[in-house]
């Protein structure tokens, strides 16, 4: 569990959560890895453990996997939205 609270308090995976929530458009692991500047090998490293506690899930479109946000990694992502605006 703490392992889990501790990934939240970390910004790529912070900025990975928000950039999913303002994307219109399907995300990719290369996408993301690029919007939030960091290598892709780390950011599919992110999405696993995201993944794994129900934040996001993967959708394989033929050699593809397009990256949802889920219902709870949506509110997860508001609520840094919001501690991220009073902090600023």
């Amino acid at each position: 569990m703490e392992k889990n609270f501790n990934l939240f308090f970390r910004r790529k995976p912070a900025m990975m959560l928000i950039a999913l929530k303002k994307g219109s458009r399907a995300k990719y692991g290369s996408q993301l890895a690029k919007e939030i500047d960091c290598t892709y090998s780390h950011a599919v490293k992110i999405l696993q453990t995201l993944e794994k506690i129900g934040l996001v899930s993967f959708e394989k479109t033929g050699r593809v996997k397009i990256i949802n946000l889920a219902k709870k990694g949506a509110d997860v992502a508001t609520h840094i939205e919001a501690i991220k605006k009073i902090v600023e």
